[in-house]
């Protein structure tokens, strides 16, 4: 009789996960997010009316939605550790 271990065990190692899990958090060294809401705050100036959300990605950047004052809704994604806009 064969034992069914080695295939349980088989199929247990390739139902695994093989990659690392993304980093859910920002990297040593980002600004504090106190600091990039008020560095955005000053660089879109009058455009802004207000943010509405902010969320890590796991792509390294800080993703953004604000409104603007005539109540558009707009994404940008920020760079941790300079504050600065990668994309609008």
């Amino acid at each position: 009789m064969k034992s069914i271990v080695p295939a349980f065990a088989l199929a247990s190692l390739i139902a695994a996960p093989s990659v690392v899990m993304a980093q859910q958090t920002p990297p040593a060294g980002s600004l504090p997010l106190s600091e990039v809401v008020t560095k955005l705050e000053t660089d879109l100036g009058g455009d802004l009316s207000f943010i509405s959300d902010v969320s890590w990605d796991d792509d390294g950047y800080w993703e953004v939605e604000y409104h603007t004052a005539d109540n558009r809704e707009v994404d940008i994604r920020v760079d941790p550790a300079s504050g600065e806009i990668r994309q609008r």
